[in-house]
């Protein structure tokens, strides 16, 4: 069950929603505000690369 009072991003209408708005798989949040839902996708790409970064130190890739 989904936090439907919550800020979310919708992937299919590319749109801040709050509460109850497109389904599940289609959102990404909850986010604790308007700003911080609209900037969902800077976000996840900020989390992507920490976590790319993170393996590559893990593995030792990172050393030249």
């Amino acid at each position: 069950m989904s936090d439907t009072s919550g800020w979310y991003y919708c992937l299919t209408h590319q749109a801040v929603e709050q509460g109850k708005g497109c389904r599940g798989g289609d959102r990404m949040g909850p986010y604790p505000d308007q700003a911080t839902a609209a900037r969902a996708l800077e976000i996840a790409r900020e989390r992507t690369r920490a976590a790319d970064e993170a393996d590559k130190k893990f593995r030792g890739d990172d050393e030249d």
